[in-house]
């Protein structure tokens, strides 16, 4: 299972907004943006007190846009204009309620009115007298993270990012790379839906840019969540932001997270290319000779990677990688779970539900992933384990 919610792709949108407001304070209005297909958007400005920056915040998909107010706050304080918006069927948007529709609807939702909406709001943003068009940022958490990233590659004025604890796909960790973006990334390693330091480490490694920071965590749960526990945070993005989109370096923050190591990440690259999975399970091997319990990979990095392949289409390769992550975590009912879903796209359906069988197994003893964790892949392994049980099922 891949542990945090679908992954958007790119769609290409039009977009059509119009704002009106009612004073909340005096410096903070509340904004409706209408959709092309006249969906009713509800969203949140928060203008600085001259002109500057602005920043486009895109929450978590288990929360709504009020999660961002402390931040957009000590944002529009420093001189950053932002504007939060609630997604379709979240807060006081339009539109089913997302919790409501089945998974398919989800992904469709997720993939193609989503993106347009963002686009309406960035319009918005840039709209507004007090923006500087040509300073613009983005920010998300979870879900909000790919949600962002896939805005930046469809505009190129977006200049810096905020990433909290979320994946992206294949083609958002490339441009990561490519655009050499500076990024803003934070997480906490008791994030209730699992490991989400390794790969916040593996944005940062991506990108080149020497503006880019890593906040790390030991608590303080998953996304804007961590505001709760640490009050620094929502400044310590201020600034950054402010340091970023003013071009004054000297003014950005210190944090304390690092990269991945070098040879992790050569690892990483080793099991990206064709026949690498292999390659790295002989070294694996080599190396539990000499210490039973060593790892080479981040689990969830390796399980992210699976799934980028089962995306673009390399079934094969994604077996391989899977079934290396089973063999780097064999403990993990994860692990047995994702690669179930690998089999599964492969057609083979007699390992597909082997591997769910197997995920289940090691739920019923699963001390180390949370409860929340251990529910998603119950819930994944079991329909598996249900449809391809079923006679014609899958």
């Amino acid at each position: 299972m891949l542990r945090q919610c679908a992954v958007c792709l790119v769609v290409l949108v039009f977009l059509l907004g119009l704002g009106s407001a009612a004073q909340q304070t005096p410096a903070t209005r509340i904004v409706t943006l209408t959709a092309k297909d006249g969906t009713i958007l509800k969203a949140s400005y928060f203008a600085a007190a001259k002109s500057g920056p602005g920043v486009l915040l895109l929450h978590q998909c288990n929360r709504q846009r009020k999660v961002w107010d402390i931040l957009a706050e000590r944002l529009a304080s420093s001189g950053v204009n932002v504007l939060t918006l609630d997604y379709r069927g979240f807060g006081e948007s339009g539109g089913t309620p997302y919790d409501k529709l089945a998974p398919p609807e989800q992904m469709k939702i997720a993939t193609e009115a989503w993106p347009r909406d963002f686009d309406v709001a960035l319009a918005y943003l840039e709209s507004q007298p007090g923006v500087q068009r040509d300073k613009i940022g983005a920010g998300g958490a979870s879900c909000g993270v790919n949600n962002s990233i896939q805005l930046a590659r469809r505009h190129s004025e977006i200049k810096a990012l905020m990433l909290l604890s979320g994946p992206t796909d294949r083609e958002g960790r490339l441009f990561l790379h490519s655009s050499a973006l500076p990024i803003f990334v934070a997480a906490a390693d008791d994030d209730e839906f699992g490991d989400m330091v390794a790969p916040m480490q593996w944005w940062l490694s991506e990108s080149p840019n020497s503006a880019s920071r890593f906040e790390h965590y030991s608590t303080g749960g998953h996304g804007a969540d961590m505001f709760a526990l640490h009050k620094e945070l929502p400044g310590v993005i201020a600034e950054w932001f402010a340091g970023t989109l003013m071009n004054n370096p000297g003014s950005l923050p210190k944090t304390n997270g690092s990269p991945l190591e070098p040879q992790v990440l050569r690892t990483l690259d080793l099991i990206d290319q064709p026949g690498g999975a292999s390659e790295a399970a002989r070294t694996l091997a080599k190396v539990r000779e000499r210490d039973p319990n060593a790892v080479t990979f981040p689990e969830f990095v390796v399980n992210l990677l699976g799934y980028e392949h089962i995306q673009t289409g390399d079934i094969k390769g994604a077996v391989e990688i899977l079934k290396l992550n089973v063999a780097g975590y064999p403990d993990s009912p994860n692990t047995y779970d994702s690669l179930s879903d690998a089999y599964l796209a492969d057609g083979q359906k007699d390992l597909a539900l082997q591997n769910a069988k197997k995920a289940l197994e090691l739920i019923a003893n699963d001390k180390t992933d949370s409860e929340q964790l251990r529910n998603g892949i119950r819930d994944s392994a079991q329909q598996k384990v249900t449809q391809l049980e079923k006679p014609g099922g899958y």
